[in-house]
């Protein structure tokens, strides 16, 4: 079971992987993750999926029961508070699409590519084989889907949003990049970003 009350955005990876290596250590067959009072619950529940990942551990099931509604159970369709500790209890897993970074950063709600310092994005993005823009945009959303390929982008606008484009990976270059995982920026400039399918699918406790 990994509990966490932390409070700092993001929570830190080392502090979250010492609790799950230790849970791990009892060998058990599904994980339970309470963000607690986490300001980011999502980035929780990325961060154990994460550790799992690496860890070559994704034959563990994943349980999430949040306090609140997060675009994590939105994307997933899991309740959240007593709804979500019962399906914890005694739902069934199902294997579904892992959708990561380079990084080894996992997404479990949504990212978004922006341009920095609040600027519109400068470069161009692509789903797959597909173009969603070259030139300026205000940004790209990004959101993993339950079933296969298991990625899902589009341009963001403010009066009219673009069509969802749906393939295995996501990727956008610029020369001013920055990107956004589950709602926590990172103000790093890089010249490219790319979300993509794992080649191992990770198993959360839902609804089928």
């Amino acid at each position: 079971m990994i509990v966490d009350d932390a409070r700092q955005t993001p929570p830190p990876r080392k502090a979250v992987r010492r609790v799950v290596e230790s849970a791990l250590s009892d060998a058990p067959s599904r994980l339970i993750v309470e963000p607690g009072d986490c300001a980011h619950p999502d980035v929780l529940l990325a961060e154990v999926v994460a550790i799992l990942m690496i860890t070559e551990r994704l034959d563990v099931e994943v349980a999430y029961t949040p306090s609140v509604a997060t675009p994590a159970t939105r994307r997933y369709g899991l309740p959240h508070g007593q709804a979500a500790v019962d399906l914890a209890r005694d739902g069934d897993a199902h294997d579904l699409p892992l959708i990561r970074d380079d990084a080894a950063t996992v997404l479990v709600g949504f990212a978004r590519h922006l341009g920095a310092e609040g600027a519109k994005l400068h470069g161009e993005s692509y789903v797959d084989d597909a173009r969603l823009f070259t030139g300026s945009v205000r940004g790209v959303r990004i959101e993993p889907t339950r079933e296969a390929p298991g990625v899902r982008a589009r341009v963001e606008r403010t009066l009219r949003p673009g069509s969802w484009h749906v393939g295995r990976a996501a990727q956008t270059g610029g020369s001013n990049l920055v990107v956004e995982r589950e709602g926590v920026l990172t103000e790093r400039t890089v010249k490219r970003s790319t979300f993509y399918r794992h080649h191992i699918d990770w198993k959360l406790v839902c609804h089928s």
